[in-house]
């Protein structure tokens, strides 16, 4: 099955549904209703090939970096995965040779477009999903004095309230096939640093976000884990890390280098799957 995807556009603005030739119909709305459905290809090939147990997962930020090798992962091990994310052509871009993936675009610091996004993927996959990984988040460093309000609430809005929003609408498809969360926060999480009062609150409390998800949802056989990355090898780090702190990470990793996307992938993956069915509450750091 060739990639589809659906754009989610903010309220009151025209939402279309915009699909590669042959897979998902394409669906214009002047005015956007709560749904976004798509002709829901994924039940109906199911359905033919007599197999409704394939897992689902959804990754946000997933156009790259992390969350497109998470998906890729996914892939191997024979998931299915609805991608989202807010740049549309980098989600297009990045579609290419990924074979059985929904692409929906959105901004998940919008509870209407959360909302949207929930209805559409119960609908796609009946009602649902075997993993969240709440990947997507924005990085801007800088001093304490120069972080006005605005500027932290944009840091908030997505790496947080996104988190928040995202486990909170797919709560119900979580619990009826008793799945997972994987957070992302960030080693910025577990220590103080200079130049992140923004980026590193909003990651503690991604962590913190995790332990409440475990302690509530544990006993509806919903597990909720957190990966908290060092310096990974992504263009939004090598966007934001000087040569000054690439060299000061070289040498404070007893490894010497950065992670690798891939790297992190497999203990995403890890976490979601049946192996770590006894895994809950914990930040992987």
């Amino acid at each position: 099955m060739r990639a589809s995807c659906v754009t989610l556009g903010a309220v009151g603005t025209e939402t279309s549904l915009i699909a590669l030739p042959g897979t998902w119909r394409c669906l214009s709305h002047p005015k956007r209703s709560p749904i976004v459905s798509p002709c829901n290809a994924w039940q109906a090939a199911a359905k033919r090939e007599g197999n409704m147990t394939q897992k689902v997962a959804l990754v946000t930020g997933s156009a790259r970096g992390i969350g497109l090798a998470t998906t890729a992962k996914f892939l191997e091990d024979g998931w299915k995965v609805v991608r989202v994310d807010w740049d549309a052509p980098a989600l297009e871009a990045s579609a290419e040779g990924l074979g059985d993936v929904h692409d929906i675009v959105a901004d998940i610091s919008l509870e209407a477009d959360v909302d949207a996004l929930v209805a559409s993927v119960t609908e796609l996959t009946g009602g649902g999903i075997n993993a969240l990984v709440n990947n997507a988040g924005i990085a801007d460093f800088g001093p304490m004095e120069d972080t006005d309000f605005a500027r932290w609430r944009r840091i908030m809005s997505i790496n947080l309230d996104g988190t928040f929003l995202m486990s909170q609408g797919f709560i119900p498809l979580l619990k009826a096939r008793r799945g997972a969360i994987v957070n992302i926060a960030s080693i910025s999480a577990l220590r103080a640093s200079t130049l992140r009062v923004a980026y590193g609150t909003s990651k503690a409390a991604v962590a913190h976000l995790t332990e409440q998800q475990a302690a509530e949802l544990g006993e509806f056989g919903v597990r909720a884990n957190c990966v908290a990355p060092g310096p990974v090898r992504t263009k939004l780090a090598m966007a934001v890390h000087t040569p000054e702190i690439i060299a000061a990470y070289h040498d404070a990793i007893p490894l010497n280098r950065y992670g690798q996307e891939e790297e992190l992938a497999e203990a995403i993956c890890w976490l979601c799957s049946d192996k770590a069915s006894y895994v809950n509450g914990q930040t992987l750091a």
